[in-house]
């Protein structure tokens, strides 16, 4: 199946990675991309703006939870694949209130399946053939792993530690079921940690970049050695790509870059990022602003991909390494603060959220 010629439906089309994938598409010439998206706090039609009004591109409010709404726009577009990137997805946020993950990541997936399900039923035999279910999740759904060589492999067993892994985990396996139990052609991806441009500012990379602007503490959780695979956003979207038009159904990837941090080392970066494009005066490093906070619960070690599955079978490899990405996100938030300012006064108040955290009441 070729970019060009489908019609692609694209759930949390206004997010971070999903915001990437619509762009991606739309500039790739796909016959029709199609947002779903209900703009929950973290959904931003702005990070969509430079392909508004493009022929080949829709917005719909609507929420994956109403199945008979998904239903109707997959027949009303004539959906040749569902791309689900639509989920909670901040750890923290997740500590804080586990509910609303159930609720959008596993209740909402179900829906999401048996709309999915029932359209695929009705369709002729070659869109039957053609038609594909793609969940996009994270590698988190491993759990962690220790100071050493070992990477995440699709064979590995699910280990999740936060309420948002296991959330995420559930989903894998009810995608998983229904492909197996109902045929639904579906395949599966599992991502480490992305970066770049319109990334939400509760985030490590742009809460950091941001604060640093604005002279304000650095917030790094315990000693900062937890370590991250980092993707700039744009890999990942032609990666999905790749999956989406070539995989054969029941497939699953890793998607990574071989490009691991500890957390104190990326924070470090954008602060030097920012002392050579922005610097403070009287010889001072946005380093000076780093300031250790108490850890979140149940922090993961370390998360690392092994990609080696994609790169062989769909012959994609990272084009942004992980430096000259993070001078490009950099530029990019030092460039963009139309984006950023009006989220940071509304839902942001510099802080991690697990610095303010306790248990679920």
């Amino acid at each position: 199946m070729g970019a060009g010629g489908a019609r692609i439906l694209v759930t949390g089309g206004a997010g971070f990675i999903g915001s990437a994938v619509c762009r991606h598409l739309v500039a790739r010439g796909a016959a029709r991309v199609v947002n779903v998206d209900k703009l929950t706090y973290a959904g931003n039609l702005h990070s969509l703006h430079m392909i508004e009004g493009q022929a080949n591109y829709v917005h719909y409010r609507a929420d994956i939870g109403d199945e008979r709404r998904m239903l109707d726009i997959m027949r009303r577009e004539k959906i040749d694949a569902v791309m689900h990137l639509a989920a909670e997805s901040h750890v923290d946020r997740s500590i804080e209130g586990p509910d609303v993950f159930i609720e959008t990541n596993v209740v909402g997936t179900v829906r999401l399946l048996n709309a999915a399900l029932a359209y695929w039923s009705g369709l002729g035999p070659e869109a039957r053939e053609r038609f594909r279910f793609h969940h996009v999740s994270t590698d988190e759904v491993f759990g962690d792993l220790p100071f050493d060589g070992s990477v995440f492999t699709e064979e590995m067993a699910y280990a999740p530690s936060s309420p948002y892994a296991a959330s995420k985990a559930a989903s894998d396996h009810l995608v998983r079921a229904w492909g197996r139990t109902y045929g639904l052609p579906i395949l599966l991806s599992n991502c480490t940690n992305n970066f770049g441009p319109y990334h939400f500012p509760e985030k490590l990379i742009p809460l950091v970049i941001i604060n640093a602007i604005e002279e304000k503490p650095l917030p790094v959780y315990g000693t900062g050695q937890n370590v991250r695979d980092w993707l700039h956003v744009e890999d990942h979207a032609r990666a999905l790509e790749l999956v989406v038009r070539h995989a054969r159904p029941g497939e699953s990837y890793n998607i990574g870059a071989r490009a691991e941090r500890s957390n104190l080392a990326v924070v470090q970066g954008i602060c030097d990022c920012l002392d050579a494009r922005r610097p403070r005066g009287q010889g001072r490093s946005y380093r000076d602003l780093i300031t250790f906070v108490r850890d979140r619960p149940g922090h993961d070690r370390r998360y690392a991909i092994d990609p080696s599955k994609i790169e062989r079978e769909l012959g994609w490899k990272p084009l942004s390494g992980f430096d000259d990405g993070l001078f490009m996100t950099v530029d990019w938030y030092l460039a963009n603060r139309w984006w950023w300012e009006p989220i940071r006064r509304r839902c942001s108040s510099g802080t991690r959220l697990g610095e303010r955290q306790g248990p679920p009441a």
